[in-house]
């Protein structure tokens, strides 16, 4: 995929979609830090479906410590790896309290100091909730990046840093999104649709289908 492909690529994404958002639900940042670090091996309706019921009784660091282990384990339960999930969300709100004043901080480094919080996390917080043009590479992410041809990477960390040299500034704060989306709905994993993709002609993967059955 060239540099014409990809503006091509992400013009067509921004079209269809102008203005994309999480699927996660949430109100505040801290909900939003809660919801993404309960979301890891877990699909967002499931994550959801939790935070809906947590978020009605606790959905400030104090609030969330005052249930307990036991107590915030029977809200998340549903959610895979619900265990280690709650042991470092009670940590998480523990130094948000003690080393924050009860907020989400802003800087990278101090989000990923958070227990349960890697890279992934702090990008989606520092894009979605702060607004800053990072690339939370996720398996949909990492999948599309490297069938499409738009930034093809070994790993997780090798796509982000190619994503964040090859989108067009214009389009980066709201790429992860669409990339997401895509690759949830369209590029997906068994069976990319590409009878359906508004971007199959930028595509790599696209392209060679097209010419194996012409």
């Amino acid at each position: 995929m060239n540099g014409a492909q990809v503006e091509r690529f992400f013009a067509t994404l921004k079209s269809a979609n102008p203005s994309p958002q999480t699927e996660l639900q949430y109100a505040s940042v801290f909900e939003l830090l809660t919801a993404v670090l309960l979301s890891a091996q877990a699909t967002d309706v499931g994550v959801n479906k939790a935070t809906r019921r947590l978020f009605a009784v606790a959905n400030t660091p104090a609030q969330i410590l005052a249930l307990g282990v036991d107590g915030l384990e029977s809200y998340i339960k549903t959610i895979g790896l619900y265990r280690s999930k709650a042991k470092h969300l009670l940590q998480t709100c523990q130094i948000l309290i003690e080393q924050h004043g009860g907020e989400v901080p802003r800087s990278r480094e101090a989000l990923e100091a958070l227990p349960g919080v890697g890279r992934k996390t702090a990008n989606v917080v520092l894009n979605v909730a702060f607004g800053e043009p990072t690339m939370a590479v996720d398996t949909h992410i990492f999948r599309v990046s490297n069938r499409t041809g738009l930034a093809p990477g070994k790993t997780p960390l090798a796509v982000e840093l190619g994503l964040m040299k090859r989108v067009p500034a214009d389009y980066l704060v709201d790429a992860h999104h669409w990339l997401i989306l895509h690759g949830r709905y369209v590029c997906q994993a068994r069976r990319p649709l590409c009878e359906a993709c508004a971007v199959v002609r930028e595509c790599d993967f696209g392209r060679h289908l097209k010419s194996r059955t012409a």
